[in-house]
Formats: structure tokens, sequence, C-alpha cells
């Protein structure tokens, strides 16, 4: 979807009432945006996943709305184009409504992105209302939550059974009727996204929820081959990013070892003047070791004076 201005969750709607499959990736720095954005992808997800495969963590709950400001403000700095969506962590909208409000309008101020994202459905909804109401664009989340994933009882697909698959609905349309712009289906069946998807009005982005949803989202570092603790079933690598990186860490190493880098090319160098004026300092140091050197005004003098020209 070619545009000249940043878009919007107007256009985002627009995307999916025409049936246009809808592009969603993960970002969590200026270049990385920078270059996602240039490839046309239209949402960018700031997503809370940055704490497993930015930070090191082994989850997603040590992550601080801090963090998401930092790493979201890098983000819409590196785009002009993409919608710019900011996770709100875990515990920055947990305690109710008005600290909700207070972190979502942090966000949204110190990062300058088009939305904020949150998980849950039916236990979210009246969030998400007020946050709509107060007109903050919000993106949902249900199905796999991995901001719940002790409650979970881990990292599982959710909706296998026919109760669960009800549960999933019932929190999509909570939130559709609560104001959410987009509902993100984590981890789901494929049949259940694909039924979710024709009931509601608003986009639906997948992950690991089958080819049936109006979007699909990644993780950027899973797509391009660069996490490497484990590999989510939902994920593709299209690019050997880890292989390709460590090849060039090992040949950076072994230039640097053999002295072929830096090479002329990657060096700063001199004014022929100051060289042979440097040069004429080290001579006089060989043939007198215990000279202090020339006095700094003098020498610029000197090299003043050798750039005039003759009279």
């Amino acid at each position: 979807m070619a545009a000249s201005h940043r878009l919007t969750v107007t256009d985002i709607q627009r995307m999916r009432d025409e049936g246009e499959h809808i592009t969603m990736l993960t970002a969590y720095d200026y270049s990385t945006a920078r270059l996602a954005d240039e490839a046309e992808i239209p949402i960018l997800l700031v997503g809370d996943s940055l704490g497993m495969v930015v930070l090191g963590y082994d989850s997603t709950l040590p992550v601080t709305v801090d963090d998401m400001i930092r790493h979201g403000a890098a983000v819409v700095r590196g785009t002009k184009r993409a919608h710019v969506v900011v996770d709100m962590p875990f515990g920055s909208y947990q305690a109710g409504w008005q600290e909700a409000m207070h972190n979502a309008v942090r966000i949204m101020q110190e990062t300058g992105a088009g939305s904020v994202k949150l998980e849950g459905g039916r236990r979210s909804a009246d969030i998400v209302r007020r946050l709509v109401t107060a007109g903050i664009p919000v993106m949902g989340h249900v199905g796999l939550t991995p901001q719940s994933v002790n409650a979970l009882g881990g990292w599982r697909m959710q909706g296998k059974t026919p109760r669960d698959s009800v549960h999933v609905m019932h929190d999509a349309r909570a939130l559709e009727e609560a104001g959410a712009y987009a509902v993100v289906l984590e981890t789901v069946p494929a049949a259940l996204g694909s039924k979710i998807t024709r009931q509601l009005r608003v986009p639906t982005i997948g992950i690991g929820a089958g080819p049936y949803t109006s979007g699909q989202v990644q993780v950027v570092n899973d797509m391009l081959g660069l996490f490497q603790d484990f590999k989510p079933k939902h994920a593709r690598r299209f690019l050997d990013g880890a292989t390709l990186i460590r090849d060039a860490f090992v040949a950076y190493r072994k230039a640097v070892e053999s002295g072929s880098f830096p090479a002329a090319a990657e060096s700063h160098l001199l004014d022929e003047r100051v060289q042979r004026y440097i040069e004429r300092m080290e001579y006089s140091r060989e043939i007198n070791p215990d000279h202090e050197g020339i006095d700094f005004e003098d020498a610029m003098e000197d090299i003043e004076l050798e750039g005039r020209p003759a009279t």
C-alpha cells in the first residue's frame, strides 16, 4: 500500500476492508526501523518481546515502561511512513485504568507512536474503552498472551478445545466492542483464527494463527535468523542472519590480527606540510633524545610560512 504520509488506524482499516493482506513486523531500534520503513512495511510493533530477543531475559515480564519508551522513540525516529505501535509492558495497566491511562499517555507523548498495544480480552476491555475514549488508539492481543505465560502454564497453544475456542472468540469480540482498532491473535488453531477474522469488523493480525487472518506479524529477530535460543513453530527464517553476521565478525577479527585493517581507505591522512613537520620533529628527537620539542606556536608559524608564495 503506497502512501506519502504516515499510516493511521484509518488506513489500516481500509487495507482490511479492501482485502489487502497487512504486514506487521517488530522493530526495536532506529536502523532496523529505517530499513523496514524503506521496505514499506506498513505497521511496526515495538514489542515487549525486546525483553527476550534484545535484552536477554527469559520472558517479557521484566520489561519496563521506560524500556518501551526508549526503544519506541528510536523506532519512530527511524520511520516516515510506517504506523508505529508500542506495547504496554507487564505491570503498566494491570492495576487499573488510571495507571493504564498514565502510562499510555507517557508512551504516546514520549515516543511519538501512533498507538499502543495491550494484552487480554474481556479482562482488559474496560481499560481499552477508557483509553480509546481519551483518544488513544489501542491494538488488542488475545490467544497466547506472553505477559500471562505463568498463568497459562507456559508457551502453549490456546483455543484447542471447543470451550477454550469460545473464550478466545469472546475475548476478541470484547476488544472490538471496546474500540480496539485491530486484534492480534497469537498461537491459536488456523481454523479459529479464520473464524474470528470473519466475525470481526476490525483487522486481525496473526502470529501462529494460520493464513486466514487480515495480516501477519513476526518478530524481526526470528525472521532474520538472529535469535538462536529457540525457533517458534510459526516463525519462518527469511535470512540466515546469525551465520552471516558471525562470519563477518570472524573476518573482521582476522583482518585486525593480520594487520590488513585498517588500510589507507579507512585511514585519515594528514596535510603534507603537517606530515613533513611531524617527520622533522621525530628526526630531531632521534638525534637529540633530550630535546623537549618545538614550541607549538612556532611550529604553526613555520607551517604557515611554508605555504606562502615566494616574494
